[in-house]
């Protein structure tokens, strides 16, 4: 099989507009993540950004190969190499990844993020302790964009933060209910521990 290992090329992210003109209209839900829906969240630009996430639910991964049709995907299989994602296949629940671009000499355009349900609730790959309704796993902007819930995508960041999650959680922060910050602190306690971002959490 092919396989591609790191450094895997460069990035030239979609445009949101794109993403949401690919993926408006499925039979399933989806959601902006990654530190654009930190952005979005917050309401106004906070840094430059790599790549261009999008989350779907492992149980409707294929929807994106309907999405993406006549493209390029690529399944992360751990630890750290990228391979062919075949048409029809259900990716395993270790691969969480999809790197999409159009065709082999052109640049990667989105990154697909898969996660876990059960039943109407969300799951957690990093810790299946951690849930809450589909339904409350993001939020929409005033032109109906979706994205995921600024807490949830900042409790994915938390496990080892780089300068650039630092620097989104300094903007989400303010914007943060207190429910959101409870949600926060406690799902970050349950699966890494004592937290830095706990003690500014509750402040």
């Amino acid at each position: 099989m092919t396989r591609l290992q790191a450094p895997f090329g460069r990035w030239e992210p979609a445009s949101l507009s794109e993403v949401v003109a690919r993926f408006s209209g499925l039979e399933c839900r989806w959601w902006v993540a990654g530190g654009l829906a930190i952005e979005l969240a917050v309401g106004q630009r906070i840094r430059p950004h790599g790549d261009i996430d999008v989350l779907l639910l492992r149980r409707d991964q294929r929807v994106a190969q309907r999405a993406l049709a006549g493209w390029q995907w690529w399944a992360a299989d751990p630890p750290g190499s990228l391979r062919p994602w075949v048409s029809g296949e259900v990716l395993p629940r270790g691969v969480h990844d999809i790197w999409c671009r159009p065709g082999l000499a052109d640049p990667w355009r989105i990154q697909i993020m898969l996660d876990e349900s059960h039943g109407q609730e969300w799951v957690s790959w990093r810790d299946p302790r951690v849930r809450r309704p589909i339904g409350a796993l993001g939020m929409t902007t005033a032109e109906g964009v979706p994205f995921l819930a600024p807490e949830v995508q900042l409790y994915y960041k938390a496990k080892a933060p780089r300068p650039k999650d630092e620097e989104d959680f300094d903007a989400a922060l303010p914007v943060l209910t207190d429910q959101q910050r409870q949600w926060l602190v406690d799902a970050i306690s349950l699966t890494y521990g004592a937290h830095p971002w706990a003690g500014r959490l509750e402040a």
